[in-house]
């Protein structure tokens, strides 16, 4: 469970529990969402990667439940740095624990804790260290046009990834928009696609092919169909109902899909 397929083009679908649920009704909601994932089989393949972050202290649990499924396990957060940081939890430790991949730069963090660009930055190097990979929230505060926010956004990926497209390497990029996290509804379909053609657009201009950005922020069942060209889902309270977390999976997996029969379609 510590390395994320690499699959061409593949979707993630991931969900985090932020401190929405205590110790037992996070292991009752794990072994929920292992059975969605066992009712599907064709998660096998590769194409479509689920990931799941519950709270810090379900891991070694969570670990258990979701060992032999596809899911990649995550976590919520890490050290910017080695040492003896009280309270911490160091990205070498999480490894250790089987995570894949490590969610930083959440709104959240940046506004109640105060991290900012830098302290992301230095989450991100100690993650590649350990051979996890990042998961780097990025989003706007206020909507604006697509375009002010893509201005924003590549400001936050440069400042956590570094300007060189050497130094990109291995990431997810999860775009929420601050002022749709915790919404009733999602970003318009059109403003997301609009915002995230912009990012890769600009990551072209700098010699990187692509990062894969999936969208983050009141997502919800019936909102991947409408986003072509995003690379998934990342969900917050909509996936507490595990049966939630297998319709978008279904969603993913359809599309996948639609998207191999149009490729064999086109090689003939």
């Amino acid at each position: 469970m510590t390395h994320i397929p690499t699959a061409a083009s593949p979707l993630y679908i991931g969900v985090s529990t932020k401190m929405y649920l205590g110790y037992q009704a996070s292991l009752a909601w794990l072994e929920r969402v292992r059975e969605e994932l066992a009712t599907r089989p064709s998660l096998a393949a590769g194409r479509v990667v689920p990931f799941v972050i519950p709270s810090f202290p379900v891991l070694p649990a969570a670990a258990e439940i979701l060992a032999g499924t596809p899911a990649v396990l995550g976590a919520q957060n890490c050290s910017p740095a080695e040492g003896p940081w009280t309270g911490e939890v160091s990205a070498t430790m999480l490894a250790e624990l089987g995570v894949g991949i490590v969610e930083v730069g959440h709104a959240e963090r940046r506004r109640h804790f105060n991290e900012d660009d830098g302290v992301v930055a230095a989450k991100v190097s100690q993650l590649r260290a350990a051979g996890v990979t990042p998961l780097i929230c990025v989003g706007e505060e206020l909507r604006g046009t697509p375009q002010d926010a893509a201005d924003h956004v590549f400001g936050q990926l440069e400042a956590a990834l570094g300007d060189s497209p050497a130094n990109f390497g291995p990431a997810i990029v999860a775009y929420e928009p601050v002022w749709a996290i915790g919404a009733a509804e999602p970003a318009d379909a059109s403003y997301v696609t609009a915002t995230v053609r912009d990012i890769q657009l600009r990551f072209r201009q700098q010699g990187q092919e692509s990062l894969p950005i999936i969208y983050g922020g009141s997502a919800k069942p019936g909102l991947l169909p409408q986003l072509p060209g995003i690379s998934g889902l990342f969900m917050g309270r909509f996936a507490h109902d595990a049966a939630n977390f297998g319709t978008v999976l279904d969603e993913a997996l359809a599309l996948i899909e639609e998207s191999t029969h149009a490729e064999s379609a086109g090689a003939h």
